[in-house]
């Protein structure tokens, strides 16, 4: 316990017993629990050890599977979650986003798209220009990997300045169309130097 920095009472809820029984196995001879198993796996050791017959408390002992070997064996992929919502109207996008790396099921991913999960990221919408084809707080999936206007009218995560947003591009030229899929929001305009591809929107993902 002192070598994993546990009190009795931390080891007790890892183990699924009471205080009091771990209190009784560490005042008593150990061999006797029913629970020694348990305790050696959530201190990182073998029952051997904890009860004297080995001296090498890692000999035998199961590792504790990393975060790597975990995602491995359920076939899980890695993708990006933007810490910053971007803004349907705007949203501020200089020096505060956040990227964490989520778990999600490879077979569930590779349904939404064939790209693969390096070049994806999901990122909350905010607000409701975009409504109802983006609403506020749903999820959308950026595709990284697409950065050039091509096919026009399509969602595009972008920013402009420190502005970030969600919006559908219609470029003309040296003219880009900021165009809003809720009807009340007017149509902007920018030049295409201004504005900086995050990738394009390839899924929403609306709450339950």
């Amino acid at each position: 316990m002192e070598a994993n920095s546990l009190s009795q009472s931390e080891l007790a809820r890892l183990v699924g017993i009471t205080q009091g029984a771990i209190a009784k196995i560490v005042g008593n001879n150990p061999g006797g629990s029913s629970h020694l198993h348990k305790i050696a796996r959530a201190l990182g050791t073998t029952p051997e050890y904890l009860t004297g017959e080995s001296d090498d408390p890692s000999a035998g002992a199961v590792p504790t599977p990393t975060g790597k070997d975990i995602a491995e064996h359920l076939d899980l992929v890695e993708i990006a979650m933007v810490d910053m919502a971007y803004g349907m109207g705007a949203t501020f996008a200089d020096d505060r986003i956040g990227v964490d790396l989520v778990h999600f099921p490879k077979i569930w991913v590779d349904q939404l798209t064939h790209s693969a999960p390096a070049h994806l990221a999901w990122a909350r919408g905010k607000g409701d220009s975009m409504s109802p084809t983006i609403s506020d707080g749903d999820m959308v999936l950026i595709d990284r990997s697409e950065r050039r206007v091509e096919d026009q009218d399509l969602i595009w995560a972008f920013t402009i300045g420190d502005m970030a947003m969600i919006k559908r591009l219609r470029i003309r030229g040296d003219k880009v169309t900021i165009l809003s899929d809720n009807g009340e929001v007017p149509a902007d305009t920018a030049h295409p130097d201004e504005i900086n591809i995050i990738g394009r929107i390839t899924r929403v993902v609306k709450p339950a």
